[in-house]
């Protein structure tokens, strides 16, 4: 029967006794009193504590003297939870003049029950001296109980050995030194007092109950199980023992005997705030979060209205109160109960819980600090590791995160753990082992959606984008009105080239969502990519609309007016971009870099370069970036300081430190290239990247045993790469040996027909006079590959240098439309115009070279030399004076600048270019013409 249904029937069964002894005669208020102190000792006898409180209520109204009542409504009131109201009613019956002796004992019980425990200690009504011996031995106890609570293990000790001395055999004086034992973890002694309580009283359930206890902390959850039932069947009354073995038939995933115990529990004490958390508890398991709140609302009802200091020194009251408004997302009242009980039971899983909240009002080092004793305490906890390296994520220490998250999966190869780790590595940028560890996760458990999210990314960032689109469809099939993840797969449906498929994830993606800005970003995107380029504009202008800080639409509105060719505004967007994304995303940075540098501006690419470094100092990307800027600068020796500090920071990454050593080739410092790339094969000695680039670089350092090594090694590794046979290639030319390096570049266009082993072969085969073989090889490679800009270029090369001018042009023309701005094709293109004598053709096209070339002195030389054949003496040689300026050390250019000077009449001028340009005797074309030239001129 309810509570309410018990209420209820006292009620009626008051108004019927009235109602029948009011016919019989009329009482006196005395009489009337002990009528109902008598009916409510009956009832109290019967456990009917309600109707006991009712009775003694109405007893009270009649005559508010008699000490029986207020005393037996002390007890009533104390056994149904209401200690405040038991103790007005003890201290009332105190100042009546009841004896201390009767209510000591109750008084005391009172008090603790509100958590006042320095009155339990210092009341004199409380005192043990002078009292009963057995009331002298519980009040003792009742002490011991205050001391412990508080923490103070020594005097509660000291106060169970008194209460012993009174009677050594009483077993509860054996059970009260097992909670204080078991707080300071000394289970062998909690056990010894056990065994002793047991020995002396085997049918108490609360003897039983105790020993329970012991097992279940010790984790022997059968043995726990054993004993707390053991306890019921002696008494099924003991809450206690309910309440632990519900609580372990949840952790044991026994719902249903949960259920029952839950339920039994919550019939025998309607108020117990435990057993209404675990009916939350078993709610939340079977989906019914709606109830289940309703439950935690139960807890946090029955706790609030307990004055704080009835449950500051009962532990397990302040983490059921903080647990339950956890539970109901209310953290900061959740955090004040979690800290008190914390603080009296350190080391315990509710420091997990408490770490949550601080991590969440990220106060990450309170956090770490109560994970880290709490680890101490259980090493071997999973959970607890999991959270502790989220925490270090969370401060930027991903390597300790990991080897935190390596030791949990040692602890249980459980699939949430490599779940965790594969994260915590992808964060760290070990993509590849990040990703071994998250499809790990998803193949031992399917149902892993954030294994599949973090891993979807890894694998677009591995251009594995059809791999990606089939894992998020799968991930769809398990939440398909999930909009995060319909994002998702629109990306890497993008990314995969299935544009139609992106497009219908992104658009029931903002249809669930209308307020997520991802799902229009990718439309936009896909508009970009489509070329609906007024589309895009029109979408990435109303996400801005709605917010102009938005980094992202604000970085993509930069991506389209670059495509659409305005410059100036894309420029200004990146700038924003780069503001408003400040350290944490730098692509708008390394864009506006890009964009200097494509629109011809290198000292401003210099100093975008610098407000780049400005944000990511230590990163190597950004160095080499800067290094780059610098070296197209002319700034070689800036360049190669800036490429020590990036190899400094690569470490021995191997893909870091080849990046750097490429561009240190090219700052023309192969001693340092050397050495990053020894770094890189320290780590790694059968990196085939570095290993190719180091053969480079002893290739020429003129140490030909060394790159030829190097070479085979290559083939050893990766006898399917090409990369191999073209060193042995070039280690042959260098040597000498033009048929050996024809026949490596062979093998390498045989393994690899690519662009660069093709052109290779074609360019060796026409320096080695092969024309017929490097025409057929050019040729039947344009055949399937005519988009290939550069074999154009190399068949051009190879056709003017035999002197086939017209189908040069012709090659050269086909490069030149599918590369516009190679600034080499055009000033090639000029050289043959020159010789089919389209003089003004040559002039325009060189002219165009020279907009794309950056000042190249060899392109400045042959504009010059178009306008001298076009009879523009003057104009040639303002131009080739600025050639002579910027390659002295060039007789073509010098032998140009001559005949144009001696067509001016500069006779002495020319006839010292000449010389200049022959003294070397260096091999260059015209070099026989300029011979004849000075000749007239002596």
């Amino acid at each position: 029967m309810s509570r309410q249904h018990t209420l209820l029937a006292s009620l009626l069964a008051v108004a019927l006794s009235a109602g029948a002894t009011g016919a019989a005669h009329a009482q006196t208020p005395k009489e009337k009193a002990a009528r109902y102190y008598e009916d409510a000792q009956a009832r109290f006898d019967r456990k009917d504590i309600p109707g006991t409180i009712i009775q003694l209520k109405n007893a009270l109204q009649a005559d508010k003297t008699l000490l029986p009542v207020q005393l037996l409504l002390g007890r009533a009131l104390l056994m149904d939870g209401q200690a405040a109201a038991a103790e007005v009613a003890i201290t009332e019956a105190l100042r009546l003049g009841v004896d201390r002796a009767e209510v000591a004992l109750i008084l005391g019980q009172a008090l603790l029950a509100q958590g006042k425990h320095q009155q339990v200690l210092d009341n004199p009504v409380l005192a043990p001296a002078g009292l009963p011996a057995d009331t002298r031995m519980n009040l003792l106890l009742l002490r011991s109980k205050a001391y412990g609570e508080r923490g103070d293990s020594a005097n509660a000790l000291q106060a169970i050995e008194e209460a012993r001395s009174i009677d050594r055999n009483a077993p509860d004086t054996w059970l009260a030194e097992v909670p204080v034992r078991l707080r300071a973890g000394q289970f062998k002694e909690a056990t010894a007092a056990a065994d002793t309580a047991l020995k002396l009283a085997p049918s108490s359930a609360e003897a039983v109950y105790q020993r329970g206890t012991i097992a279940h902390l010790r984790s022997d959850v059968p043995g726990a199980l054993k004993l707390y039932t053991r306890a019921l069947e002696l008494d099924p009354s003991h809450i206690e023992s309910r309440i632990a073995r519900a609580g372990l038939y949840i952790d044991t995933r026994q719902d249903a005997e949960a259920a029952a115990d839950i339920e039994e529990a919550r019939k025998r004490s309607p108020r117990e705030p435990r057993a209404a958390y675990m009916k939350a508890v078993l709610l939340e398991r079977a989906g019914d979060r709606v109830k289940a709140k309703a439950a935690l609302g139960e807890v946090v009802g029955f706790l609030d209205a307990v004055p704080i200091e009835f449950i500051r020194y009962r532990p397990q009251m302040l983490l059921l109160a903080g647990l339950a408004h956890f539970g109901l997302e209310e953290f900061g009242k959740a955090k004040p109960f979690l800290d008190l009980f914390c603080r009296a039971q350190p080391s315990t899983p509710a420091s997990k819980v408490l770490a949550r909240i601080y991590a969440q009002e990220n106060n990450v080092d309170r956090a770490i600090e109560l994970l880290e004793g709490y680890r101490r305490a259980y090493p071997n906890d999973g959970q607890a590791l999991i959270q502790l390296s989220a925490a270090y994520m969370a401060k930027g220490r991903a390597n300790k995160a990991t080897e935190l998250l390596e030791a949990a999966l040692k602890t249980r190869d459980a699939p949430e753990y490599h779940t965790a780790l594969g994260i915590a590595l992808s964060q760290s940028g070990d993509s590849s082992a990040a990703q071994a560890q998250l499809e790990a996760a998803i193949k031992k458990d399917p149902r892993q959606i954030q294994a599949g999210m973090a891993l979807v990314p890894l694998l677009l960032r591995d251009n594995q984008a059809a791999k990606a689109a089939q894992l998020a469809d799968q991930l769809l099939r398990q939440e398909p009105g999930n909009a995060t993840l319909l994002n998702l797969a629109g990306v890497a449906k993008a990314q995969a080239g299935d544009f139609g498929g992106a497009r219908r994830h992104f658009e029931a993606a903002a249809m669930i969502d209308n307020k997520q800005v991802a799902p229009q970003l990718g439309l936009a995107r896909l508009d970009i990519a489509t070329r609906a380029y007024d589309s895009a504009i029109r979408r990435l202008k109303a996400i801005l609309k709605a917010d102009e800080r938005n980094a992202e639409a604000t970085y993509d509105m930069a991506v389209v007016l670059q495509r659409t060719g305005k410059l100036d505004e894309a420029q200004r967007y990146l700038e924003r971009a780069a503001e408003l994304s400040g350290k944490t995303d730098l692509r708008a940075d390394y864009a506006l870099v890009d964009l200097h540098l494509k629109t011809n501006r290198p000292a401003v690419a210099l100093e975008s370069a610098k407000v780049l470094l400005g944000k990511a100092p230590e990163d190597v990307t950004a160095l080499c970036t800067y290094a780059r800027v610098q070296l197209v600068n002319g700034d070689n020796a800036g360049a190669r300081q800036t490429l020590i500090a990036a190899s400094r920071r690569a470490g021995f990454d191997p893909e870091l430190q080849t990046s750097v050593a490429a561009l240190q080739v090219a700052a023309g410092d192969d001693a340092s290239a050397a050495y990053s790339l020894d770094k890189a094969l320290s780590n790694n000695p059968d990196f085939v990247p570095a290993i190719a680039l180091l053969a480079g670089v002893e290739l020429r350092r003129n140490d030909l045993a060394k790159s030829e090594a190097r070479a085979r090694r290559i083939i050893q590794l990766q006898p399917k790469l090409a990369i191999g046979h073209q060193l042995l290639g070039d280690v042959a030319l260098a040597r000498g040996q033009s048929r050996p390096a024809i026949d490596a570049y062979r093998q390498a266009f045989k393994i690899q027909a690519s662009s660069a082993t093709a052109l290779q072969l074609v360019r060796m085969l026409s320096a080695q006079g092969e024309a017929a073989e490097a025409t057929s090889t050019a040729s039947q490679w344009l055949k399937s590959n005519p988009g290939d800009a550069a074999m154009h270029k190399a068949l051009g090369d190879h056709l003017a240098r035999n002197r086939d001018f017209t189908r040069a042009r012709s090659e050269y023309e086909a490069a030149v439309k599918l590369a516009p701005n190679d600034a080499q094709a055009l000033n090639n293109l000029a050289n043959v115009l020159i010789k089919l004598k389209d003089y003004k053709a040559a002039i325009s096209t060189a002219e165009l070279a020279l907009s794309k070339g950056n000042n190249e002195p060899i392109i400045v030389d042959t504009l010059g030399w178009a306008l001298f054949q076009d009879g523009q003496i003057d104009a040639a040689l303002l131009r080739l004076r600025d050639a002579r300026l910027r390659s002295p050390s060039n007789p073509e250019v010098r032998y140009h600048l001559a005949a144009t000077l001696a067509k001016a009449g500069k006779r002495a001028e020319a006839r010292d270019e000449l010389q200049a340009a022959l003294r070397e005797n260096l091999p260059f074309e015209g070099k026989a013409e300029a011979k004849a030239l000075l000749d007239t001129l002596k």
